[in-house]
């Protein structure tokens, strides 16, 4: 599994630091003004359960950065950094990380972060009324739609709910058993599940993180009559769960489900063959026949030597976002950039691709409304919740590797 990364970016630039009212490391001024550099934080899961996934996350951030330096902030040219903490994939560590990026390094806006529950604890303990920006890069619960101020730029799990639920009775089960994990985005995405199933879910329970084995929830999820069994969980306790199915035997009389976050190549490769063949579910997706996506995949290919996961689209497009935002903004202030970070991103502006676009066009005196950025991962158009679109893909375990079919628009 990942473990903690060792990040360039992750130092914030000097003269940064001040009382965390979200007034930044820097001078006043969307175009610089003079200003060398720019400095705004980032809460990923450099250890624990959720490593796998900030491990992607640092990758796509690495290459925006590169992308927005290449141009340069403002007429300057100033250059953007990002102080990376560790949220150790729990809500307190959380907490603790976007405290300090917020109070010590006075970062006016800070990414954030992987686990829902862990932004929404950040969120509620540290960001609400602080007048600093905070933009997931992949929390998907429902509950974050009640936080308008709470911005992210993974779609809301209640479309995906709602598919996995279609999806699943489509497949002509009538009974179904569901675990989750036991946090907000366990519970959020089952519930949404639950209420659109069009049978019968028989057996609906959470299980904890970070456990050592699950047999006592496959026990009773053995003991239903369910011929699907759903698994709402992270990688560490997927592996862990279809590690001991397989040896009692159970995965031979069930069809499983699953959503994005059992979609990891740590599950595959701690998991024998067999185990998880037939194994369906939906995940959110990138437009594979979009232009700049490509050149993402390109770019990512060319840095590490593997495809990247629209998650790590996410956070490319998390990190550029905060970028236009701050060319955009009049001032490096949390509040300034709160008035503009939603109209960079909004239908009525000119489509651009690319941060250096954007800043074309800011800088030939456009508006930030003028200015409607399409992600790598797709168009963002944050609404009044802070929610993106979201596009879907169904994807199945063959021989031991996921395979990718139909696409899915919310």
């Amino acid at each position: 599994m990942a473990g903690c990364l060792e990040d360039t970016e992750s130092t914030p630039t000097s003269g940064g630091g001040d009382t965390g009212d979200g007034s930044g490391t820097g001078t006043e001024g969307g175009d610089s003004g003079g200003q060398d550099s720019y400095t705004i934080g980032m809460v990923d899961a450099l250890t624990g359960s959720l490593a796998p996934y900030g491990n992607r996350n640092q990758r796509g951030k690495d290459l925006a950065v590169a992308a927005i330096n290449e141009t340069g902030i403002g007429s300057e040219g100033a250059q953007l950094s990002i102080a990376v903490e560790d949220s150790e994939s729990s809500n307190q560590s959380g907490v603790t990380a976007a405290q300090k990026l917020v109070e010590q390094n006075g970062v006016p806006l800070f990414i954030g972060a992987v686990g829902s529950g862990v932004s929404i604890a950040m969120y509620d303990s540290v960001t609400k009324g602080s007048g600093v920006v905070q933009i997931s890069q992949n929390s998907t619960s429902p509950e974050l739609t009640t936080r308008p101020g709470l911005l992210r730029t993974s779609p809301s799990g209640s479309a995906k709910g709602k598919a996995l639920a279609q999806f699943v009775a489509g497949d002509d089960h009538d009974k179904v058993a569901v675990t989750w994990i036991n946090n907000d985005y366990g519970s959020g995405l089952s519930e949404v599940f639950a209420e659109n199933f069009e049978g019968e879910v028989v057996f609906n329970e959470p299980h904890d993180q970070g456990q050592s084995s699950y047999s006592g929830t496959l026990t009773k999820m053995a003991s239903t009559d369910a011929s699907a069994w759903l698994f709402l969980t992270y990688a560490n306790e997927m592996t862990v769960m279809a590690n001991e199915a397989f040896d009692q035997g159970y995965n031979t009389g069930v069809d499983y489900y699953g959503a994005e976050s059992t979609i990891a190549d740590e599950i595959l490769e701690n998991t024998p063959e067999g185990s998880l063949n037939g194994m369906k579910g939906i995940t959110e997706s990138a437009p594979a026949d979009q232009e700049n996506y490509q050149n993402f995949v390109s770019r990512f290919k060319s840095e590490y030597d593997t495809s990247p996961t629209v998650w790590a689209a996410y956070a490319y497009d998390a990190v550029t976002i905060a970028a236009i935002a701050i060319e955009a903004a009049d001032e490096f202030t949390g509040s300034a950039l709160k008035s503009v970070v939603r109209d960079v991103t909004r239908p009525e502006g000119q489509e651009v691709f690319t941060f250096s676009e954007a800043a074309e066009i800011l800088r030939d005196g456009g508006s930030p409304s003028d200015v409607n950025y399409q992600g790598v991962s797709g168009p963002v158009d944050l609404d009044e919740n802070g929610d993106p679109p979201g596009l879907y893909q169904v994807y199945s375990v063959a021989e031991h590797q996921y395979k990718y079919g139909d696409y899915i628009t919310s």
